[in-house]
């Protein structure tokens, strides 16, 4: 090079293929996001593949069978379109499942997460024997629905039961808690409150926890009482909280059958949708494309209920 000559410089890879970085940003990823991308599908794509199998196809093919008339086990199954989504909401009994299914909704859903709140406000003071009660109260939600069921069955036995035991103690007869159906609805949504009432109590514990101090001195020293400070400062803050619980027990509540199984196997005042189902499945005639139609619409009931509360439910979230 002449001592004259402007200085060159080396060519860069885009100079040669005649592509800026910042077009390249543009219309391309880079090696490494390339490499990002293939290791993230690697691991996940096992979990996607289960849930599109086992998740998603289920619910699409219990759609299609929701148009089937056909009699479970047989090989033989006719179109019918929208009949049985006709004939239920045409029924006589879609007024009674539909009101069963909201007065056990409302009444589990709200039950377990107001004596949750309590019970985590109880058990968030330093006590003696605090953990074993902590760990008492949140053991129902890990047992066995079944085993719960026979147990509370004896209990509210009306004739050898435990309470019935007490009561007679007392002079007084024990409820027919099985051959009326109001009670019989009454009986099973206290153990289910029961059951799940320390899974709210927990959830509630750990976010007491994260309340800051600072701010429940600020408003004690703004002369705000205990019971001032909980509602105006700590409540708020456990509006997540309460949101996530909304959600789940509301979704476990809709999806619950075991106890309803164990407690109450003819449904008589305890015929929720998840319920119906079952009975029009392998109790009542075999009505499998029925049956399928119910599931059908509790699924669009999960679905309304779920969008409702991320719409405008968790507009009154205060996140912090």
């Amino acid at each position: 090079m002449a001592s004259g000559d402007p200085p060159r410089s080396e060519a860069t890879a885009d100079d040669r293929t005649g592509t800026s970085p910042s077009r390249r940003r543009r219309f391309g990823i880079s090696r490494r996001n390339r490499g990002d991308f293939w290791i993230f599908l690697l691991f996940a794509l096992p979990n996607i593949v289960l849930i599109l199998v086992f998740s998603y196809r289920p619910i699409l093919t219990n759609f299609y069978y929701s148009t089937l008339n056909w009699v479970l086990g047989s090989p033989i199954a006719t179109s019918a379109g929208l009949d049985n989504y006709v004939r239920f909401f045409s029924g006589d009994r879609a007024v009674e499942v539909l009101r069963t299914t909201a007065i056990f909704t409302i009444a589990t859903v709200g039950g377990s997460i107001v004596l949750g709140l309590g019970l985590a406000v109880v058990l968030s003071r330093p006590l003696r024997g605090r953990t074993f009660a902590r760990a008492s109260v949140f053991a129902p939600y890990v047992l066995s629905g079944v085993g719960i069921g026979l147990v509370w069955s004896f209990i509210f036995d009306p004739t050898i039961g435990v309470m019935a035991i007490i009561l007679r103690k007392f002079g007084a007869a024990s409820p027919q808690w099985f051959n009326d159906p109001d009670l019989t609805l009454v009986m099973v949504i206290i153990v289910f409150i029961w059951k799940n009432v320390g899974y709210c109590a927990v959830i509630y514990i750990a976010a007491m926890t994260a309340v800051p101090n600072d701010v429940l001195e600020a408003a004690s020293i703004d002369g705000a009482s205990p019971v001032r400070r909980f509602f105006s400062v700590t409540l708020p803050l456990l509006s997540p909280t309460s949101f996530f619980l909304l959600m789940t027990v509301t979704l476990a509540s809709l999806q619950a059958f075991d106890i309803l199984r164990i407690m109450n196997p003819l449904g008589r005042g305890t015929t929720t949708l998840m319920y119906e189902s079952y009975l029009q499945a392998f109790l009542a005639n075999n009505q499998a494309g029925y049956s399928a139609a119910i599931s059908s619409i509790l699924f669009i009931v999960l679905m309304v209920l779920t969008l409702v509360q991320l719409i405008f439910v968790e507009r009154r979230v205060h996140y912090t």
